[in-house]
């Protein structure tokens, strides 16, 4: 009797102590455990609406943009596209040799020497082609910011009307004027070959290097990758750009009394020149029908033209 109750009392002992080991149940007791207990829950990435998460995305956004953009010189074709022509380069280096060569036969046929004569073909083959590339570029340039505020008031419309953004796209591609018609018909059909509507819009500063293609081409992206309210965000830049233009225009006008003054003196010395040779022709014929004078001339252009380029660099405002 007493060898049974002392087998039992050992029976339960280990029933008590290495049974719940070997069956798990101690560990499937603490998991329940740990689960059941109350603690605190950290996050290990914040939600992807919340205004920390979109701030991030939109950071990222941006940095991914000013790296895109910070690019070299733009090549002749992208020059030549930009002034808005369609020539070829090859078309492009044909016309600059033809002016070159003009040029030189002119400069020979005046008794400009073969030095000067080259000097002058080569001035002209090498600058009147991308001076007028230059000309050209700013003229669409201003085109373009003309019409561009009006264009993304029919954005904003079409959007608050219940349009997509596509087809309000489409509505400024047949209806705006040029260069904008053109630009925005460029962005939809680079969309339709399958390209995202924000990097449609941001080849947009590519053919129009300028802040406001850019300010669209930022606030599209934004609303692509990071959502919002598109209309109010392209209503605020539409008065942004009003503003930018309002500005421009104070700033012309402020600068207007320097340009006189910039205009009257590079245009003094012609007068003065002029005015001697209708009062004492032989005494100032010797300019160009001595070496020594055609030299004094050509330093003197040269002069001139320094002065000019630096009043007018003094003149023009950046904003």
């Amino acid at each position: 009797m007493v060898f049974s109750l002392v087998t039992v009392a050992m029976g339960g002992v280990a029933w008590v102590f290495i049974y719940p080991s070997l069956s798990g149940q101690r560990d499937a007791e603490k998991r329940i455990a740990s689960v059941a207990r109350a603690e605190p829950i950290i996050r290990t990435s914040p939600a992807r609406n919340s205004p920390r998460a979109r701030r991030d995305q939109v950071e990222k956004m941006l940095k991914e943009l000013d790296i895109r953009q910070r690019k070299k010189r733009a090549s002749l074709p992208v020059r030549i596209s930009q002034a808005g022509l369609d020539w070829s380069k090859r078309r492009f280096m044909i016309t600059a040799g033809i002016l070159g060569l003009v040029a030189f036969i002119l400069a020979l046929s005046i008794n400009a020497g073969l030095i000067p004569a080259l000097a002058i073909g080569f001035a002209a083959a090498c600058g009147l082609p991308f001076w007028f590339l230059i000309f050209l570029k700013k003229r669409r340039e201003t085109n373009f910011l003309k019409a561009f505020p009006d264009a993304i008031d029919v954005i904003v419309r079409g959007i608050k009307a219940g349009l997509p953004l596509g087809d309000s796209l489409k509505v400024i591609a047949v209806e705006a004027q040029e260069p904008v018609k053109s630009e925005f018909r460029s962005i939809i059909e680079t969309q339709t070959i399958g390209l995202p509507i924000g990097d449609a819009c941001a080849k947009l500063y590519e053919r129009i290097p300028i802040a406001e293609a850019n300010f669209f081409a930022v606030v599209i992206s934004i609303q692509q990758r990071a959502g919002g309210n598109l209309s109010e965000a392209l209503g605020n830049l539409s008065r942004v750009l009003r503003d930018r233009k309002k500005m421009q225009g104070k700033i012309q006008a402020m600068s207007m009394e320097a340009k006189a003054s910039a205009t009257i003196i590079a245009a003094l010395p012609i007068a003065v020149m002029t005015l001697v040779y209708l009062s004492s022709p032989h005494y100032i014929e010797l300019l160009w029908t001595e070496s020594l004078g055609r030299m004094m001339l050509a330093s003197c252009a040269v002069w001139m033209l320094i002065g000019v380029l630096v009043m007018r660099k003094m003149i023009n405002f950046d904003f």
